[in-house]
C-alpha cells in the first residue's frame, strides 16, 4: 500500500502544473552568446572542433549578429582574435584602438544599442607565450605585472564602450585592480565587473584554443587556473572575488562544476550567477547528438535546466542562437 506522505505524481502530472515545479524558467535574457572576432575584417572563418561557430571578420559582424538580435539576442562576450605578428610576451596589442575587440564593441554599440556588449579580459590571445599574464625570467608568472596589464585593458575596453568587462586570466588581485581603474576612470557607474572566479584547468577548453589561437607554446596554465578536484579554493576564490568588488559571479566550466556553481549561489545569494558552457560541452553535445546517443535540442534544454536549478541567473552558451529559436 503507498502511503500519504509518499505521494508526489499529482503534484505534476497535468502539464499545466509542471512549470510550477520549477525554480528559474529560460529566457533569451538568460542567455550571453560568446563570440570571436578576428582580424581579418572580411573573413568568416568555420572553426572545425566548434560546429555552426566561426571566427568573424569586423566587416561581416553586423551580418552575423542582426538576425540574431532580431531573434530576441541580449548580451554577447566578445573574444579577439588577433593575427600573430601582432603577439608579443606583453600582450601590447590587446587593447589596441584598431584591434578586433575594440572594434567590435564600437559597431556592436553603434549598430544595437541596446545590445549589452560584454568582453572577455585576458592576455593569452595577445602573447606570443600563450600565457594569460606576464612572465618573471623563470617562465612563472608575474603576477603584479600580468594585474596592471589587465586593468589597463579592461579599463580600455570600458572607455571604448564596453557595458561589462570580464576577466577570465585568474591572476590573484586582478578584481580590485579593475575595480579601481573603473572607478578611477569614472565608468564604475555603468560598466559591470563579472568574474571568472572559479576557473578550472579543465580539460575541456580544447576547442577554444583551437578558435582563439590561444593555446600555451609551453607548460599549461595549472599553477593559475584552479586544480578540478579542488571545491575550497574555488569557494575562496569566490569569496575574494566577491570582497574585491565583482558584480557577477562565474564558475567555468559549467556541466561538470555543478556542485561550485550551487556553492556560489549560497556564497553569493545577492550576486548573479554565471555559468559559462564551454567549447568541450558544446562539442561534445553536438557529437553525441550527431551519432544519434540523443536528441540535440532536448539535450541542450536540460543541459540549461541543469545550469539553472543549481543556481545560474545567466548562462555562456554557444548554442545560444538555436535556444533563440527553440525558446520562441
Amino acid at each position: 500500500m503507498v502511503h500519504i506522505d509518499s505521494l508526489l505524481h499529482a503534484g505534476y502530472h497535468n502539464p499545466v502544473q509542471r512549470p510550477w515545479q520549477v525554480e528559474r524558467t529560460l529566457t533569451k535574457g538568460s542567455l550571453m552568446y560568446p563570440i570571436f572576432i578576428t582580424d581579418e575584417a572580411d573573413s568568416l572563418i568555420p572553426i572545425p572542433s566548434m560546429p555552426n561557430q566561426n571566427r568573424i571578420g569586423i566587416n561581416r559582424l553586423e551580418e552575423v549578429i542582426a538576425p540574431l538580435v532580431q531573434k530576441g539576442l541580449r548580451a554577447v562576450m566578445l573574444f579577439g582574435v588577433p593575427n600573430d605578428s601582432v603577439k608579443d610576451p606583453l600582450a601590447t596589442a590587446a587593447d589596441d584602438p584598431a584591434g578586433p575587440v575594440i572594434l567590435a564593441i564600437k559597431l556592436l554599440k553603434t549598430k544595437f544599442p541596446a545590445l549589452l556588449v560584454s568582453c572577455d579580459v585576458c592576455l593569452c590571445e595577445y602573447t606570443s607565450h600563450g600565457h594569460c599574464g606576464h612572465l618573471n625570467d623563470d617562465n612563472t608568472i608575474n603576477n603584479e605585472a600580468s594585474v596592471r596589464r589587465l586593468a589597463e585593458v579592461a579599463v580600455n575596453y570600458a572607455k571604448a564602450g564596453a557595458d561589462n568587462v570580464a576577466p577570465s586570466d585568474m591572476m590573484d588581485g586582478r578584481m580590485r585592480a579593475i575595480k579601481q581603474g573603473l572607478l578611477d576612470a569614472g565608468l564604475s557607474h555603468r560598466v559591470s565587473l563579472m568574474a571568472y572566479s572559479a576557473k578550472y584547468a579543465s580539460a575541456l577548453y580544447g576547442p577554444f584554443r583551437d578558435a582563439a589561437c590561444s593555446g600555451a607554446k609551453f607548460g599549461d596554465r595549472a599553477a593559475y587556473q584552479l586544480p578540478p578536484g579542488s571545491r575550497g579554493l574555488g569557494r575562496r576564490a569566490i569569496e575574494r572575488d566577491m570582497r574585491e568588488g565583482a558584480d557577477i559571479i562565474m564558475v567555468k566550466p559549467a556541466m561538470f562544476y555543478l556542485d561550485i556553481i550551487r556553492d556560489a549561489k549560497e556564497l553569493a545569494p545577492d550576486h548573479p550567477i554565471a555559468a559559462y558552457q564551454v567549447s568541450g560541452e558544446y562539442a561534445m553535445i553536438h557529437h553525441a547528438a550527431s551519432a544519434g546517443v540523443f536528441n540535440l535540442k532536448t539535450a541542450v534544454l536540460e543541459s540549461m535546466a541543469s545550469l539553472q536549478r543549481a543556481g545560474c541567473s545567466l548562462i555562456l552558451t554557444y548554442f545560444t542562437p538555436e535556444l533563440l529559436e527553440w525558446l520562441d
